[in-house]
């Protein structure tokens, strides 16, 4: 970062200082619904407590907790963050102060897009409109073109990343909001419709799965994207595993339970896929998150002020100390974990393509 952006964000952040202070007068509860007493998956009322955290990617206040269910083992957070918890947490990790940060990052996974359309190549009969939901700003639209030249792809956000996408071309069109209220004024309106790493942010999955069966013509297909609870890296690396990724995912579900939740929903699954959904990062975050742990904060505005020059390089000094354990877990996560990711169960993510039944499945979302 040059001095003039550096100037550019110390001022930023000053000016969203004040507004997150009066925010944060309350305290982290009021983030917060009720905590629930049974699964919302499958209703049992066996749980048990999977995981207790902080948000280690913003550092924003406020600690979060995730059971799983002992009946279906389903992971869910709880109590669970309510809208004005939601939009606390979201607000500048995609947009505002991290939106430069995230859109280098989405911009550096061409190859994990390329992955994603080439897994549903084989179910295509030929030209399709594809709605991508939870598109950002439309860089998988964008890679995935390249890939499957005679679809037209559509993107769908809740933010205004959806214009954005369209805007620069990577979308034929961007729709803004849901996907419930897209599939109630336009069911039966694409072949394909993806979901990559956006149901587990959604606070009732069912109802996306029953909004993806309606917005699909029959036959079409859907293909999803989620974290492997059932990895062996989240129990080995514990907290430090980027996949819990508190407190944005607010459910983690078993292959197995959404394998049969698609069948409920009207969906043939016709592929299950983990070595290829797999992020090779688990090594390589987790050392990071570590070493940002350790490292004093840098200046963000919802601390109650500036570092001051001793903790500006004390960070300094504890990251440029952890180069070598990052450069060493980049590594092992590339040549050593990912040609046995699948086989070890060390994959993060696990990818379902499924096709939408010719008759039955769910009504019309409302």
């Amino acid at each position: 970062m040059n001095a003039v952006s550096r100037e550019d964000r110390t001022l930023r952040v000053a000016a969203l200082r004040a507004a997150y202070r009066e925010e944060l007068a309350e305290g982290t509860d009021a983030f917060f619904a009720p905590r629930a007493r049974a699964c919302p998956w499958c209703g049992s009322n066996r749980l048990t407590g999977r995981l207790h955290t902080a948000d280690l990617l913003q550092h924003k206040p406020g600690a979060f907790e995730l059971d799983r269910c002992d009946a279906c083992g389903h992971v869910f957070q709880n109590p669970r963050l309510n809208e004005r918890g939601l939009a606390f947490y979201y607000r500048d990790f995609y947009d505002g102060l991290g939106e430069e940060k995230l859109g280098g990052v989405f911009d550096g996974r061409a190859a994990a897009y390329r992955s994603r359309a080439e897994s549903v190549r084989p179910h295509l009969g030929g030209a399709a409109e594809w709605l991508d939901v939870g598109t950002g700003h439309g860089h998988f639209c964008e890679t995935a073109r390249a890939v499957l030249p005679a679809v037209a792809f559509d993107g769908i956000d809740r933010t205004d990343g959806a214009d954005l996408a369209e805007r620069a071309g990577r979308v034929r069109r961007g729709h803004r909001g849901s996907l419930p209220e897209l599939a109630a004024r336009q069911p039966g309106s694409y072949d394909v419709v993806s979901m990559f790493h956006c149901l587990e942010h959604c606070t009732s999955p069912q109802r996306e799965l029953e909004a993806a069966h309606a917005v699909l013509r029959p036959g079409g297909l859907l293909v999803i994207d989620v974290p492997d609870p059932e990895s062996r890296f989240a129990r080995l690396l514990g907290r430090w595993w980027l996949p819990w990724l508190q407190p944005q995912h607010l459910h983690l579900v078993p292959a197995g339970n959404l394998r049969r939740r698609l069948a409920e929903c009207g969906f043939t699954v016709l592929a299950e896929e983990h070595a290829e959904a797999h992020d090779p990062v688990d090594l390589l975050a987790a050392v990071w998150s570590a070493l940002n742990a350790v490292a004093p904060r840098e200046d963000l505005p919802w601390l109650d002020a500036p570092p001051g020059a001793g903790r500006r390089a004390l960070r300094t000094a504890v990251m440029i100390a952890g180069v070598p354990l990052l450069l060493a877990a980049a590594v092992l996560d590339r040549v050593v974990v990912r040609p046995f990711a699948g086989p070890l169960r060390l994959a993060n993510a696990y990818r379902l393509v499924a096709r939408r039944d010719a008759d039955g499945g769910p009504p019309t979302p409302g």
